[in-house]
C-alpha cells in the first residue's frame, strides 16, 4: 500500500492518507517548544520528510530503545521510577529525513544546522501514561505504543511525511 503521512501540529494529529483519502487518524504529541527546524531547539521540524529507517520490527510492545538499539528492557512503572528523567522511546521507531535543503535538510541559510535526520527526529512510541493531543516532546512525534505499532505495519522506508502547523 502506497500511503503518505500528514502530521498536523495544531491538531496534534497524524493522518495516514492513500490517494487523497484519510485511512486513519492518530493522536500524537509533538514538541513542547513548538515548530522549528534549528538544531538543539527542541522543536518539531516542518515540511516534507521521508521515513529513512525503521526500528523494532519484531520487538514486543513497550520494548525500550536507546540509540535506536533495543535494550532488552520492557517499560513498566518500576523502570519509570528507576529512571525518572529518561525520555522514553518505546515499541517502534520511524526515523525521519528532511527533504527540503536549507529548511529541514543540511544547513539553514544562516549556516545553522536544521537537518531533521541529524537531529534524530523520530515517530516513536512513548509510555501510555503520557498525554496525547498536547505538545510535550523534545522534537519527536510521540504516539501510543499500539498506535505506533499499527502505523509501523502501514509504512515502509521512503514513505513521505508532511509536517505542517495547520
Amino acid at each position: 500500500m502506497a500511503v503518505e503521512l500528514l502530521v498536523l501540529l495544531s491538531r496534534q494529529e497524524l493522518r495516514v492518507i492513500e490517494h487523497g483519502r484519510v485511512l486513519r487518524c492518530y493522536p500524537v504529541s509533538t514538541a513542547l517548544n513548538g515548530p522549528g527546524e534549528r538544531e538543539n531547539s527542541g522543536c518539531t521540524p516542518r515540511g516534507w520528510h521521508r521515513i529513512s529507517e525503521r526500528f523494532g520490527d519484531h520487538s514486543p510492545e513497550n520494548a525500550v530503545f536507546v540509540g535506536r538499539q533495543e535494550t532488552g528492557e520492557i517499560y513498566d512503572q518500576s523502570l519509570a521510577q528507576q529512571y525518572p528523567k529518561r525520555d522514553w522511546i518505546l515499541s517502534r521507531i520511524l526515523w525521519l529525513e528532511g527533504l527540503e535543503m536549507g529548511w529541514n535538510a543540511g544547513h539553514s541559510c544562516d549556516g545553522n544546522g536544521c537537518d531533521s535526520h541529524a537531529r534524530y527526529i523520530y515517530i516513536h512510541g512513548t509510555p501510555d501514561t503520557e498525554p496525547m493531543g498536547e505538545p510535550r516532546s523534545h522534537g519527536c512525534i510521540r504516539m501510543r505504543n499500539r498506535d505506533v505499532m499499527e502505523l509501523f505495519e502501514q509504512v515502509s522506508t521512503g514513505t513521505q511525511v508532511w509536517i505542517v502547523e495547520d
